[in-house]
């Protein structure tokens, strides 16, 4: 495989227990990671060469991801091999803590803007369009990339979600990330959407993190087959949600070692992040 190992998406941060889906108050994350000094660590017994640091969430009290965004940039600052990205939210209830953190955008070491639908709104509410114009107004001017999380189903859908890659690619790098997050979503991307945004002129990127098995070898056959797409798919860890271990060896295997393997590991990480 290459010799250089790029994440392109992974969290800092331990969240509160949260008795998700009406259970007991738990940590599902078991390896989220509080500080600066815990990030390091892991990149080193990785292996990991860069990477780019996201607040965690997934808790519905979204002011515990926002407080994470000092973190991160902190983190940044003080590592070279860390890049940061900040969480930031399209609805109007969370105007001011995304404004505060707008305010970060030209930070050294700040990269990314991320959002998720997970937590509330809509990408096609007229009542979110006000600060998604604002998020990638700033992305635009800063030369960052928004991260928006996909998974099957409500908001997340890559139904909806696509409603951003239309609106604002033509600008600003989209990067999906999950890659649709499940069967319907890889097989509407691989199928034919992918490919059809990025001929249309559209800069949208992806990862394969939480991909379901056939996804990657599939995406990397049509890679192949329609030469184009190569140089917009990212590795992804999503530590803690994900497993490093896993979601790199199912990726080697995938993408393999020549030049489709170089892109994916390091080279387009390095366009994007450097």
């Amino acid at each position: 495989m290459s010799t250089q190992l790029c994440d392109a998406h992974r969290h800092l941060g331990v969240l509160p227990a949260y008795p998700f889906y009406g259970g007991p108050a738990v940590n599902p994350d078991i390896t989220a990671r509080a500080t600066i000094d815990d990030l390091i660590r892991d990149l080193d017994a990785e292996g990991t060469d860069r990477a780019l640091v996201i607040p965690n969430y997934g808790v519905p009290d979204v002011a515990v991801s926002f407080a994470f965004n000092d973190l991160v940039v902190e983190a940044a600052a003080r590592d070279d091999r860390i890049r940061a990205g900040l969480w930031v939210s399209p609805r109007p209830q969370d105007a001011v803590p995304t404004a505060k953190a707008l305010n970060l955008a030209g930070e050294e070491g700040v990269r990314v803007l991320k959002l998720s639908f997970l937590l509330g709104g809509h990408p096609t509410d007229e009542a979110v369009k006000p600060q998604l114009d604002e998020i990638f107004a700033t992305a635009a001017e800063h030369n960052l990339v928004v991260h928006v999380h996909t998974s099957p189903g409500a908001a997340s859908d890559i139904d909806h979600i696509g409603h951003l890659v239309e609106t604002y690619a033509d600008q600003v790098p989209l990067h999906l990330v999950h890659f649709g997050g499940g069967m319907s979503g890889h097989i509407k991307l691989i199928g034919s959407r992918f490919f059809d945004w990025i001929e249309a002129g559209k800069r949208v990127y992806t990862d394969l993190s939480w991909a379901i098995g056939f996804a990657p070898a599939w995406l990397a056959a049509e890679i192949e087959r329609r030469g184009i797409g190569h140089d917009r798919v990212l590795f992804a860890s999503d530590q803690p949600w994900g497993d490093h271990a896993g979601e790199l060896a199912r990726l080697q295997a995938a993408m393999g070692d020549g030049e489709l393997g170089e892109l994916v590991f390091h080279r387009t990480f390095e366009h994007l992040y450097d």
